[in-house]
């Protein structure tokens, strides 16, 4: 299956918030997408259904396809500490999310967009692999030739967001990832421990 590229806000609604950020069209129809979305009366949903509802929402969140997302898990459940909060680690540390939380592009679809097209460097070098996993340490910038580029500067300009384990600087538009955030910085609304278990199954 192809990564979705339909409407962000048809996703939203479908899980019942705004897992792609702030969302004005999604403030305005909260509800699930389609003509009986605003039905009050919707069956009881399985254990199963909850669960896999649950690791959909953690692949439209990172913008993870199901083979790369199973290949996670694998190396989540291969490593020590709790799978599914390594699980959530690991999707943090790839450099489109961490492109999208040091403020360079608005969304993960966005990040992975200017990683493809060669405007981050990571330690110096041009990386333009999306799901290229950062370790501790390693400095991800905007490319010298791509700091006029005006959607990375509008992002920038409107970027608010701190996170501990990461250090941004707007004057040389660079940042350094610190290090692999704990569960409880990680601000996704994701219970991963559902996925865990449906992987486990």
């Amino acid at each position: 299956m192809a990564r979705y590229t339909g409407p962000s806000t048809r996703i939203a609604r479908k899980f019942g918030e705004a897992i792609f950020g702030e969302d004005k069209s999604f403030e305005k129809r909260n509800y699930p997408p389609g003509q009986h979305g605003m039905a009050k009366k919707r069956g009881k949903k399985s254990e199963y259904a909850v669960q896999l509802m649950e690791k959909q929402k953690a692949k439209y969140t990172y913008g993870i396809l199901e083979k790369q997302f199973r290949g996670l898990f694998e190396k989540a459940s291969a490593a020590r500490g709790v799978t599914g909060e390594v699980l959530i680690q690991l999707c943090e540390a790839r450099l489109d999310n961490v492109v999208y939380r040091m403020g360079i592009a608005p969304s993960r679809r966005a990040a992975r967009q200017i990683v493809s097209h060669r405007h981050i460097t990571v330690n110096g070098e041009v990386v333009n692999i999306p799901s290229y996993h950062l370790k501790p340490g390693d400095k991800v910038a905007v490319r010298e030739k791509s700091k006029s580029v005006e959607a990375i500067e509008r992002s920038l300009a409107n970027s608010s967001h701190v996170y501990e384990w990461i250090t941004w600087n707007n004057d040389t538009k660079e940042g350094v990832f610190v290090s692999v955030p704990a569960r409880l910085q990680i601000p996704e609304n994701i219970k991963e421990q559902l996925i865990v278990e449906l992987y486990n199954k």
